[in-house]
């Protein structure tokens, strides 16, 4: 699509084509026309690129975890949404040409951050490239890549609560040092960028210990509380879990697809 075309996508005709499934069987799928998919990454693109890499967020919204492809769950949920639009389920490109679509109607009241299966490395092992690939072509994947790698990376809503996906990094020590992360991006294998998308917590650990997934971090209880004590912070909220100064590991379904937290 040429970028004089992009502003002529219907957005609403779009949006009306991908929710029509609604009370059909699971599993049926909706497909888009390339160059409506390309115009949808490619004004999306540039919206992520007109806002702040690290999104300060006012309430109410809600914030949601993990979708991985699940669409029939994602057509209730709205507003914040923490990463892993695709891979592991079967109607990743759904799920994230739908929410492509809401960002691109409604770009100041709907957020997309980054996970870590938005990176070419990790959903060309777990399905988003086949599925691309089988339904579309590889170009089309690629294009997709290019709109993932300018998603933002982290968000502060009502100065209180810092959403990513991952977690801490030992080399953060700053909010501003997310705010220089420059966009477009590929996720490095370490670093700050790389720990904000992948580190975990972990109570049995004291400090910064190493990852099971064999990237990253993990965090201790210490950790997440001196960062919330430093940065004036209530919480920390990734997928599946709430930090919270009280109480750093109390677990919740936060991440689940089709559950969510509401402010």
């Amino acid at each position: 699509m040429a970028v004089a075309d992009i502003d002529k996508l219907n957005i609403d005709s779009i949006i009306q084509w991908l929710l029509e499934v609604r009370g059909s069987k699971p599993g049926k799928n909706v497909q888009l026309q390339d160059n409506e998919i390309r115009g949808l990454c490619l004004k999306s693109r540039e919206i992520f690129l007109s806002q702040p890499i690290l999104l300060e967020l006012e309430a109410s919204l809600k914030i949601c975890g993990d979708i991985h492809g699940q669409y029939y769950d994602l057509l209730r949920l709205n507003y914040l949404f923490l990463g892993d639009y695709v891979d592991r389920g079967k109607q990743s490109l759904e799920t994230i040409c739908l929410l492509l679509a809401y960002k691109v109607k409604y770009p100041e009241n709907f957020f997309l951050l980054r996970g870590n299966h938005e990176c070419a490395s990790i959903n060309r092992i777990y399905g988003f490239y086949d599925e691309c690939k089988r339904r579309y072509n590889i170009k089309l994947w690629k294009t997709f890549t290019d709109c993932f790698n300018c998603l933002p990376i982290a968000a502060i809503v009502d100065e209180k609560i810092f959403c990513c996906h991952g977690g801490l990094s030992p080399d953060l020590q700053s909010m501003e040092q997310i705010r220089q992360i420059m966009r477009p991006t590929d996720v490095p294998d370490q670093g700050l960028l790389c720990d904000l998308l992948w580190s975990d917590p972990d109570k049995d650990v004291l400090g910064c210990g190493e990852n099971d997934r064999g990237v990253s971090f993990t965090s201790g209880a210490e950790v997440v509380a001196k960062f919330l004590h430093k940065h004036d912070l209530d919480r920390i909220c990734k997928p599946i879990r709430w930090l919270k100064m009280e109480e750093p590991y109390l677990l919740n379904d936060a991440g689940r697809a089709g559950r969510s937290h509401r402010y």
